[in-house]
């Protein structure tokens, strides 16, 4: 079930190469700024796309896919806020476990029941550890969690949770401070977690400018989304891109 999309995030965390994924959410879209956001991402090189949301209460989430895939060859990701969030028409499904809470039904139980259905739709399926970071506001992830998120400024327990998923068998670790979050989550924290893992780390939420894109790379990020700040600026994408693509790349030997 892993396949060409997992296989080009490692080759690129391998080669040290930054990556860029846009967050878009279905409920906050429509054809019109949805074709806008893509001929930019193009433009910008952006190198893929989430699509999904906490909610998702609209019935764009096919069209959207659909939309995006026309336009460009950017891969698709979705990024479920429930097992109902599967669309056929993705590439691919990061498979979230909330291993940062203690809900039960977001580590394993709404897994069970969504199984049959991830598995029959085609898709590859990337399990991820998915921890959420306190951004310094409620956000909709930590409300619809029910789950308190990680202290902002507990490095060593991030690391620990980081590690645990790794083990545990996730293919990727997803750190999250949440859509809207005023406080993103600190470099020392990615740093920290980046050290002690193997696999591929995405960050995201709160990063609302070229400067913490760049630095959050520097500290160990391999992927950067970014998904609120661009539905308030657009044009923010071609310069984020910039940021992360000027990351120096080490030289692998």
């Amino acid at each position: 079930m892993l396949k060409g999309i997992y296989h080009s995030l490692t080759e690129r965390k391998r080669q040290h190469k930054k990556s860029f994924a846009v967050l878009v959410d279905p409920d906050k879209v429509n054809d019109s700024n949805l074709d806008e956001l893509v001929s930019l991402a193009v433009e910008a090189g952006v190198d893929y796309f989430l699509v999904g949301g906490s909610l998702v209460i609209s019935n764009y989430l096919d069209e959207a896919v659909q939309l995006i895939k026309k336009n460009c060859n950017i891969p698709v990701i979705l990024f479920p806020g429930s097992p109902s969030q599967v669309s056929k028409y993705a590439d691919a499904l990061l498979y979230l476990s909330l291993i940062s809470g203690r809900n039960p039904e977001l580590l394993i139980g709404q897994h069970v029941i969504s199984a049959p259905v991830v598995k029959q739709s085609g898709l590859e399926i990337m399990p991820t550890g998915y921890m959420v970071i306190d951004g310094g506001a409620p956000t909709t992830v930590s409300y619809i969690s029910n789950a308190s998120p990680l202290p902002s400024d507990k490095n060593e327990i991030a690391m620990c949770t980081a590690m645990a998923g790794e083990m545990l068998g996730m293919k990727l670790i997803y750190m999250d401070a949440g859509s809207g979050a005023k406080r993103a989550i600190s470099e020392s924290m990615i740093e920290k977690v980046a050290g002690c893992i193997d696999i591929p780390l995405i960050i995201g939420g709160g990063i609302t400018n070229p400067e913490k894109a760049y630095l959050n790379c520097k500290a160990g990020a391999d992927v950067i989304v970014v998904g609120n700040a661009i539905e308030k600026d657009a044009s923010l994408i071609k310069e984020i891109a910039a940021a992360i693509k000027s990351v120096p790349v080490k030289v692998v030997v």
